[in-house]
């Protein structure tokens, strides 16, 4: 065992999982994070909101199988809700409501709902009980010199309680009284999984000459909830899917929870968040009567809907981009540090997951574990290789997700009451269930039930795009070149 001092800054569910694999590995582990105990129910969320639900795929669940800590994935699992597919809601013509259940993967595959809460707890609990890693909380990163590998926290008596996205707190009459006390640390390598509006980009940023993309879409998103049944506390709706309303331009989804509400979330353009804003209470119980048929008054009550939409915040969506993803030895940056992405696809959290997994595959295989005196390089300079090499592979598939995680809201809104994306996904399954020798999956069932990289997704899927095109052109042609040679007969019949 090397005993490398790493420092993981943030403990959310990618710098838990980051931080345990390094211990696993006999690092000596130190975790820094901005806000109190994310354990304690009085902690804000990252999200501004009290619950979030996410969904746990094929990625996420393979990161952390990997982890080397006993009983972690089935603890996990154990608190999460199958869903087998998406479930399409409308209005037909003559006013009755539908509901069209499309599954998720021709194999019965199914994704998973977790809490995001819950999921952090459990992996905080298994970093608690090893006894070479220590957590530190309300501590903010304020500095670092990643050339003489020190960096400097305020260690803070009291936590924010909101959000540089969504500044609620007026701090101008609550200063400490006195300056917070500031603390320097060593480290032989930083992992920073601080987040979208990561502090560990922004110093590594002094150093490294690093590309940065951050685009904010036309999208705000707010969440609602979904009680249960007050007759006999059930399911409002069925538990194992995840449902859409599709209205075009914006749509409303709804994800299971174990106490059998739903956390519901509306994404469309900052105009219709304005309008509706501005607008009379009433005019949004009339925009989700049009929009989004049977959530109110059937799911949510008119009230509710009012309350909610008045009370929650309306959020950004952003999405971000940048190389590299290290510097030198030193210091790496994982999940929405590195590349966050809209929620789309369901992959933020799994593709964070899975930097961490890939991350230490490759330190692995550089030797920086390897303690063997025969070595003809420095753990360093094997360090430095890992990284450089994370930042090549890891670079094009974060690239990749993100722009798929975008695609994939058009499917999202409108594309699944499309019929010629009906017609491309019976293709592709019914040639993966009666013909797998071809390998023919839906983009879909590659990105979240298969562990293959995303840009290698993004390539598969386009090649199959292009046969289905020239099968479908061929036919059309086919049938084109028989029609006019029927033609042609009876002309000459004719004569």
């Amino acid at each position: 065992m090397t005993g490398q001092k790493v420092i993981v800054i943030g403990a959310g569910p990618v710098g838990a999982l980051a931080a345990l694999y390094a211990a696993n590995r006999g690092d000596n582990v130190e975790v820094y994070e901005l806000r109190a105990d994310l354990r304690d129910p009085s902690t804000t969320p990252l999200n501004f909101t009290k619950s979030i639900n996410l969904a746990l795929s094929e990625r996420g669940i393979n990161s952390m199988r990997h982890a080397r800590c006993e009983g972690l994935l089935d603890a996990v699992l154990s608190q999460t809700i199958a869903m087998h597919g998406r479930m399409i809601h409308g209005q037909r013509t003559n006013g009755k409501l539908y509901e069209e259940s499309q599954p998720y993967d021709a194999q019965g595959r199914y994704i998973r709902a977790v809490d995001r809460a819950g999921l952090n707890k459990r992996l905080l609990d298994h970093l608690e009980q090893m006894p070479n890693v220590t957590l530190y909380f309300n501590h903010k990163l304020t500095g670092a010199d990643f050339n003489k590998n020190v960096a400097w926290f305020e260690q803070r008596k009291q936590a924010r309680t909101d959000h540089a996205q969504n500044p609620t707190e007026d701090t101008s009459m609550k200063a400490e009284p006195e300056r917070p006390k500031e603390i320097s640390v060593e480290f032989d390598l930083l992992i920073g999984a601080d987040g979208a509006h990561s502090a560990s980009r922004y110093h590594m940023m002094k150093f490294a000459r690093l590309t940065y993309q951050q685009e904010y879409i036309d999208t705000l998103w707010c969440e609602f909830h979904i009680e249960p049944r007050a007759a006999d506390g059930s399911f409002a709706v069925s538990p194992n899917h995840l449902h859409i309303w599709p209205g075009g331009s914006f749509m409303f989804i709804a994800i299971p929870s174990l106490d059998k509400s739903f956390t519901c979330t509306l994404f469309a353009p900052e105009s219709y968040f304005a309008s509706l804003s501005t607008a009379t209470s009433d005019d949004l119980v009339s925009s989700f009567s049009k929009n989004f048929p049977g959530v109110c008054p059937e799911l949510i009550t008119p009230r509710e809907l009012k309350r909610q939409f008045a009370e929650n915040p309306h959020l950004p969506l952003i999405s971000i981009k940048c190389t590299p993803y290290h510097y030198k030895s030193t210091v790496v940056i994982l999940g929405d540090a590195a590349h966050a992405m809209v929620p789309f696809y369901g992959q933020g959290m799994n593709a964070g997951l899975e930097d961490v997994r890939v991350l230490f595959d490759i330190l692995d295989a550089h030797d920086v574990y390897n303690d063997s005196p025969n070595l003809a390089t420095t753990i360093k300079e094997r360090r430095e290789g890992a990284l450089n090499a994370y930042t090549l592979q890891r670079t094009p598939d974060a690239a990749a997700i993100n722009d798929l995680a975008l695609r994939n809201y058009e499917e999202m809104r409108s594309g699944v009451k499309s019929p010629v994306y009906r017609m491309r996904k019976w293709v592709e399954e019914t040639i993966n269930v009666f013909l797998p020798s071809l390998g023919w999956r839906t983009q879909y069932t590659r990105v979240s039930f298969e562990n293959q990289r995303y840009s290698e997704v993004e390539m598969a899927v386009a090649r199959q795009g292009r046969v289905i095109i020239a099968a479908v052109s061929l036919g059309c042609f086919g049938i084109t070149g028989l029609t006019a040679l029927r033609l042609l007969r009876r002309g000459n019949l004719g004569r």
